[in-house]
């Protein structure tokens, strides 16, 4: 079941969750995680107003704000979450790890159109980066600290920075990021 699947994965990646419990009870990203799933179905199935109040209620009670028209994959772990915004159109892939006051967002106003980023599988986005735009950030990718990307960011490099660049490009295996605005 994707719950313990969830607990299983804060576990592993977050040194400070001691317990089920623990994690049960302190993690503001998992309790935000849970919120979304329901407010992203209600979405799916035309309650759009619902899962917009849905979500304004999750970001009241955690500090996150995830749009429910996002597309979430699996064993997503926000850290910290605080500050967190994650925009309507934005794809995120499986096993991708961010931290607190990143936002994925968009540049535009245009209604209707892919605006926000997508991020592969593996990916992670340290605090404070800014991802802007219709983008993709590559396979095993990875965003340092208030990094403001704008372009796309090649699988396995690591990019830095205002405007962010990049500084480190090792293709281990080739980019299979096949991920679609659902």
């Amino acid at each position: 079941m994707s719950i313990f699947k969830d607990i299983k994965s804060i576990k592993e990646k977050d040194p400070a969750a001691r317990h089920i419990l623990d994690i049960l009870l302190t993690s503001q990203g998992l309790h935000a995680i849970w919120i979304y799933r329901i407010a992203h179905f209600l979405w799916k199935i035309k309650m759009k107003m619902i899962a917009r109040v849905l979500s304004g209620f999750a970001r009241f009670l955690t500090g996150i704000e995830i749009h429910p028209g996002a597309t979430i994959g699996k064993r997503f772990m926000i850290d910290h979450g605080s500050g967190v915004v994650i925009g309507e159109t934005t794809v995120i892939g499986d096993d991708v790890l961010i931290y607190h006051q990143v936002t994925l967002g968009g540049t535009g106003n245009d209604s209707g159109s892919k605006r926000h980023p997508s991020i592969c599988d593996h990916v992670m986005i340290a605090a404070g980066a800014k991802v802007l735009g219709n983008i993709k950030v590559g396979l095993g990718a990875k965003i340092g600290a208030n990094a403001v990307v704008l372009k796309d960011v090649p699988p396995y490099t690591t990019a830095v920075g205002l405007p962010a660049r990049f500084i480190q490009n090792e293709v281990l295996s080739k980019d299979d990021c096949s991920l679609t605005n659902k």
